[in-house]
């Protein structure tokens, strides 16, 4: 049986809930009530060791002083979360794009954009992997499973949002 760690960060947005996988690879990041989010279980073991970069690293993006994680991530999903989540991972600090976009750029029919907006939703690994930079093709800024206001407040600190309205893609 595998390992699951867990530990605590306070953060801008709440107390975070990080997981590692017993090889030190980051497999979710959770926001206070984020819906799907992960939780504590009882097998888990809490220790911090298995945090200190991604702590590191958090710390300076909150601080605008990184763009861009170095962190082992480890989640897993069907084969078609996986591609719509590394195509997350492409979308570039201070950037958005848009989940008819996201379709394109993994091959899926423009008529997928449902199924990739409920992939984004189901993205275990906010913030780390930026789902807040997607937004709708009119510019809103639709859905996050971590709240309106934190997506929000992350684009705000990447200057990407102005009064609530996103810089269009």
């Amino acid at each position: 049986m595998s390992s699951t760690y867990w530990t605590h960060l306070d953060s801008p947005l709440g107390r975070l809930l990080l997981t590692a996988d017993a090889d030190g690879a980051l497999t979710s990041l959770t926001v206070p009530g984020q819906k799907g989010g992960a939780v504590v279980r009882e097998e888990w073991r809490p220790d911090g060791g298995p945090f200190r970069e991604a702590a590191a690293q958090l710390t300076a993006y909150f601080a605008g002083d990184l763009e861009e994680f170095a962190l082992p991530l480890r989640a897993h999903g069907t084969a078609f979360r996986e591609r719509v989540w590394a195509a997350l991972d492409d979308i570039p600090y201070g950037a958005t794009t848009t989940y008819g976009e996201i379709a394109r750029r993994i091959g899926a029919p423009r008529a997928a954009v449902r199924a990739v907006g409920g992939a984004i939703g189901a993205n275990p690994l906010l913030i780390v992997r930026p789902c807040h930079r997607v937004i709708g093709s009119d510019g809103a800024l639709t859905g996050y499973a971590g709240g309106l206001d934190r997506k929000i407040r992350l684009l705000e600190l990447e200057g990407l949002v102005v009064q609530g309205v996103a810089n269009a893609p």
